[in-house]
């Protein structure tokens, strides 16, 4: 594993994750009570034997660095590191990234002094757990310049993906991207028998997309990014590009895969989480998912009704309040008889003192997180929110999308902003 160095792109801007990302980079965003979308590709290549790691960021990334820098930390003798490089202007360049291929293209100094012959590259917004060996053997078995990690998906979800052909040796004959009509996307039909062939059941899976996970031999992903037009991206550009004349293959993989990607997905995945059968579990004994260590109480749950939910460490949930189907992160704080269902509550960076909470009392702020006697229903609480007394948070008015003084609405779910202050009384 030590021919490997890994590369985590942190991503642009975020919109469609807003207003999650108005303060924040995609992979700083919070998931499952304690972690951060960045602990997943970070943890897999860990869990890998791949511990020379560095994370390439440009947007809002100052929580993200401060994530890592509290987290990862490793012993002097093993040579292992998880290192941000951020976008910076240079006698080269001064221009922000441009795409997957630009980020590590502008970064290309690091990989050539890397003593290692492999180049793993990763996107810093997925939830998934992969054992990187696996592709590193079909990577060196195939004899491959570069390999694709791909997941077998039905026609349904082929609209917002790249898709791949592939030809009986597993070597890739075509790209579509985000293919609209089922004539575009036959064009890359895999045959079930293929995918059965290495132990995966296909069913109507006869598509296979990317993942955006690439292993290159080093010296193959340095003349792709050198080799005039400078290209911006991988999948859109330089794959299509080399396919024909560099024997570039897939890796199969069918374990659980969710790109968080938009507010919808987020509040989906992260609820399937607290289900009886999560698709994604954080407590498998296998592939440990590492985060930032907190010394912090355990939960203490007072005469509350709780089903189906995430209780991270820290939390409070007073007497008479009903919580089903939610996700409570570390340091949140739950008032009395308040109904919490359908809902993801991020939870603060702090604990309020006695003392904090009497200050608030007299100037009319709420404490932290969520006051009495309230309703919240299918919403995010971003961090540090102050939500008063008898507030219903329920979308009332079924809006799709809304921008508001203090909450955004998009694809019906209400978000709360990070830090915001929603007095007593208020209905969303």
């Amino acid at each position: 594993m030590s021919s490997v160095v890994s590369l985590i792109l942190g991503g642009g801007r975020g919109d469609r994750l807003f207003p999650l990302t108005k303060l924040r980079s995609k992979p700083a965003v919070p998931v499952a009570g304690k972690y951060r979308l960045i602990d997943i590709p970070i943890s897999n290549c860990i869990n890998s034997g791949m511990n020379r790691i560095y994370v390439l960021t440009q947007f809002m990334s100052v929580s993200l660095h401060r994530h890592i820098a509290n987290s990862y930390k490793f012993d002097i003798f093993s040579k292992g590191f998880v290192e941000i490089l951020a976008a910076q202007q240079t006698i080269e360049g001064s221009n922000w990234y441009q795409g997957t291929a630009d980020a590590v293209r502008q970064n290309i100094l690091q990989i050539v002094e890397d003593p290692g012959d492999q180049v793993l590259i990763l996107s810093g917004d997925q939830l998934y757990r992969m054992d990187f060996r696996d592709m590193l053997r079909t990577h060196r078995e195939s004899k491959a310049d570069a390999t694709i990690a791909v997941l077998p998906v039905d026609y349904e979800a082929v609209h917002g993906l790249g898709i791949i052909g592939v030809n009986d040796k597993g070597r890739v004959t075509g790209f579509i991207e985000k293919p609209q009509t089922k004539e575009k996307a036959d064009e890359c039909l895999t045959p079930s028998t293929w995918i059965e062939e290495r132990g995966i059941k296909a069913g109507n899976r006869n598509y296979l997309a990317s993942m955006g996970i690439y292993l290159f031999k080093k010296e193959v992903l340095l003349k792709m990014l050198t080799t005039p037009p400078l290209d911006p991206d991988f999948g859109k550009h330089i794959f299509p590009r080399f396919y024909e004349n560099q024997p570039i293959h897939v890796h199969l993989f069918d374990g659980y895969w969710e790109d968080l990607g938009t507010i919808k997905s987020y509040h989906e995945s992260s609820l399937a989480l607290a289900s009886d059968n999560p698709p994604f579990d954080f407590a498998a004994s296998q592939g440990t998912i590492y985060t930032r260590a907190r010394f912090l109480p355990a939960a203490r749950i007072s005469d509350a009704s709780v089903r189906q939910c995430l209780i991270s460490d820290g939390c409070v949930v007073m007497p008479g309040s009903t919580i089903d189907r939610a996700l409570l992160g570390v340091r949140s704080r739950i008032g009395r008889n308040t109904a919490i269902t359908e809902s993801v509550i991020i939870g603060s960076d702090e604990f309020e003192s006695d003392e904090q909470r009497e200050e608030n009392r007299k100037i009319g702020r709420p404490n932290f997180n969520v006051g009495d006697s309230c309703v919240i229903s299918r919403a995010i609480l971003d961090k540090d929110c102050r939500i008063g007394n008898n507030v219903r948070i329920t979308n009332v008015r079924n809006i799709q999308r809304e921008d508001g003084k203090f909450y955004s609405i998009r694809d019906g779910i209400v978000v709360i902003a990070k830090g915001a202050i929603v007095p007593d009384n208020t209905v969303i």
